[in-house]
């Protein structure tokens, strides 16, 4: 018989399963803990692996500075026209463990070897200097007890209260002790903030500008002893052409400008990178620019760096080819710039103070030329001097006149209230209110002419019914004319279509669309559909009459022909990359038998016996056909003294050879004169810019066309062994 359990025993054992129990809780619980971090560890290398060993890569691999040349511009013809100067320049390359005492130090031995200019110094450098030399002194600047003040805030953090003793310790340096630096002081802080304003492994330049090559040599042989000092090669950016589309660049003491500090931060720069700071230079900056030097620094355990390896070396920035022809924009610079003068000599050109010519292929938007030039006094001398305005070709916009009556005319045939070869009274219109409106060269008669005609002549009247069927207004003379002010946006729309009064997406930036006219009153509509309502800049009239040239496509003008590979010599071009796309934007509401009856008004104006620009092309070895445009406006040039003055603006418009055209033109002349009832001097010197431009470019093409064609002598003896090897083969 078994002895019954006592309780002591019982209470043991269910002691020793509770602790079993518990003991099998804990190494379960560890085997959990351990198959997640396991599992946690397997997730980080198999699954994030790669992501962290780019992050670590990224931390070791940095971008450097390294002095890359900046991509070449050619023109059309293969001329270089911005390049770079190779310059002698010193760097210094700063690590994280640099200390401000140590870069003191070899901005002291460096002042020894180099001069350097001072200007750049500001009162806060040397404020700031001071305290670096004199540390002692600066911390008796702020009593123990202001620091005790400052610091009795327990919500400032310790940040702010140093900022705050910072900010006294400045303010009380005295006037006597800034002035105590001498001149060798000053030239070694202009070192030293050069130094300091760097990123750690990135080299700064200390001076490139006016390196003698005795101090490059100086200080090539102490390099030893100089420590993160480097001699180098950096690159200066020389312009062989004056034209302000070329755009300009930021210096390194620029660096980014502020307003575009974290575009171009969020793209791998550096603070003092040198980039395109306007136009061409800075729209293709991606291109231009090139890629930089990438390092490694490979840490011991401490952090130290103990060596640097590079990665991928900088490469020079890509060669760009524009499309424009550089003779002929140098031509028609000067040009533009004797006529200008020119005109300025009669009594009624006192508000004249710019003219612009354009020119670009309609069929593929390239544009070949791209002026414009602005009348400035001298206020030393009071004489004019002619400045660069090519920009304002694209950021200016002005009334034009006549040249707008092809887009009316092929408007009028799109809203179906103009068939091809209609005929219409041309004869003054009388509206209640409101001035007189006629065709200038039919004052009081009734003129029947058709569309051909009525551009060719230029008839305002003719444009004037077209204007008035948009807006179902029924005309009765000396009385009101409602009209369906709906019109305004369909012509607006319509203008559109072509290219005026909207960007015509040229590749360049700051492009402006111009102001568009307010009124919806019916004279408004009427002066709308001659061109003095709304207001379009000289590339759109450039786009607009290459659209009706090609057949009807608004084809985008572009700058920009071909990108290719870094020239080895600079004047050998690299190997072609890319040819840029023609881009047409929209084709026009047109048949083909409109615009071809357009084309005839065109021809009309040229040579028709009544033709606004009659005798103009006489003798011309080649057919154009064109438009002239006269606007009477209102002057808001520069100077704001004269603003709604009255004035006339000039505009002429074509393209040639008439059958098969290759090249549009665009001519503005704004505030030619103060007289509105006589401006023969400014049409005359309309007329001659017009001729002698269009001359010029065939003139280069005649010639360009015989160079080519002309057999070197060289190439004649190599054609000639050629044909001997072939004949000796055939024996």
């Amino acid at each position: 018989m078994k002895k019954p359990m006592r309780k002591v025993d019982q209470a043991k054992i269910r002691q020793r399963k509770h602790i079993a129990f518990r003991m099998n809780l804990l190494f379960f619980s560890i085997f959990i803990l351990f198959s997640m971090l396991i599992f946690r560890l397997g997730y980080l290398q198999i699954v994030k692996g790669e992501t962290y060993a780019k992050l670590l890569e990224k931390t070791e691999e940095i971008p450097v500075n390294t002095s890359v040349p900046r991509g070449r511009i050619y023109d059309r013809t293969g001329k270089i026209l911005v390049d770079n100067k190779p310059m002698n320049a010193i760097t210094y390359t700063k690590t994280t463990s640099t200390t401000s005492a140590q870069m003191l130090e070899i901005a002291e031995d460096l002042s020894e070897l180099i001069n350097q200019d001072t200007k750049r110094v500001t009162l806060g450098d040397k404020r700031d200097f001071w305290i670096l030399k004199n540390p002692k002194k600066a911390a008796k600047k702020v009593s123990p007890e202001e620091i005790k003040k400052i610091s009795s805030n327990g919500t400032v953090s310790k940040s702010d209260i140093q900022r705050k003793i910072n900010k006294l310790t400045r303010e009380r340096i005295t006037d006597e002790e800034i002035n105590s630096f001498t001149d060798h002081d000053l030239e070694v802080l202009a070192i030293y903030r050069e130094m300091m304003s760097g990123y750690a492994y990135s080299p700064q330049i200390i001076k490139s500008t006016n390196v003698t090559d005795q101090e490059f040599a100086a200080v090539s042989e102490r390099l030893g002893d100089l420590k993160g000092i480097n001699t180098t090669t950096d690159w200066n950016r020389v312009k062989f052409s004056s034209s302000t589309i070329l755009g300009t660049m930021t210096s390194s003491v620029e660096g980014i400008p502020k307003s575009h500090l974290n575009y171009y931060l969020a793209r791998d720069y550096s603070r003092n990178d040198r980039i395109g700071r306007s136009y061409f230079e800075q729209q293709y900056e991606e291109l231009l620019k090139g890629q930089k030097t990438i390092v490694k620094n490979i840490k011991d355990r401490t952090g130290r760096v103990v060596e640097t390896k590079t990665v991928r070396e900088g490469v020079p920035g890509k060669d760009l080819v524009l499309s424009m022809d550089s003779e002929q924009q140098e031509f028609l610079e000067q040009l533009l710039s004797e006529k200008l003068l020119e005109m300025k000599k009669d009594p009624k050109a006192g508000l004249l103070d710019r003219a612009f010519i354009v020119m670009m292929d309609p069929n593929n938007g390239e544009v070949l030329a791209l002026v414009g030039k602005r009348l400035v006094k001298d206020s030393d001398t009071g004489k004019w001097d002619v400045h660069d305005y090519a920009y304002g070709t694209f950021t200016a916009a002005y009334e034009v006149g006549s040249t707008v009556k092809l887009a009316t005319v092929l408007t009028g045939y799109s809203e179906n209230v103009l068939s091809v070869g209609e005929v219409k009274i041309d004869e003054p219109i009388y509206i209640s209110g409101t001035a007189k409106k006629a065709s200038l060269f039919n004052q009081f008669g009734r003129v029947p002419i058709n569309d051909i005609q009525a551009l060719g002549r230029s008839s305002n009247v003719y444009m004037f019914k077209i204007a008035m069927s948009m807006g179902n207004a029924v005309y009765r003379p000396h009385k009101s004319l409602p009209i369906d002010k709906g019109a305004f946006d369909r012509l607006r729309n319509s203008y559109a279509s072509f290219g005026l009064g909207v960007k015509t997406e040229i590749d360049l930036p700051g492009e402006f669309s111009g102001f568009p006219g307010t009124d919806t009153i019916s004279g408004k509509l009427l002066d709308f559909s001659i061109g003095q309502f709304d207001t379009y800049t000289p590339l759109q009239l450039l786009q607009y009459v290459s659209t009706v040239a090609n057949g009807g496509n608004r084809v985008a003008p572009k700058i920009l022909k071909e990108i290719r590979e870094p020239s080895v010599d600079g004047e050998t071009l690299g190997s072609l990359l890319q040819e840029t796309d023609v881009k047409v934007l929209n084709h026009i509401n047109n048949t083909e038998e409109e615009i071809e009856q357009v084309k005839k008004g065109m021809h009309y104006t040229y040579f028709g016996p009544n033709g606004t620009g009659h005798n103009l092309f006489d003798g011309a070895s080649y057919t154009p056909a064109g438009k002239t445009g006269t606007a009477q406006t209102s002057y808001y040039g520069d100077d704001r003294s004269k603003y709604g003055m009255a004035s006339v603006n000039l505009t002429h418009i074509g393209f040639a050879p008439a059958e098969n055209p290759e090249v549009a033109y665009a001519f503005v002349i704004p505030y030619a004169s103060t007289n509105r009832a006589d401006y023969k001097f400014a049409n005359k010197a309309m007329g001659e810019l017009v001729r002698q431009s269009l001359d010029n470019y065939f003139e280069l093409k005649e010639q360009r066309l015989s160079v080519n064609n002309v057999e070197t002598t060289s190439q004649a003896i190599e054609r000639r062994h050629e044909l001997d090897e072939n004949d000796s083969d055939e024996e």
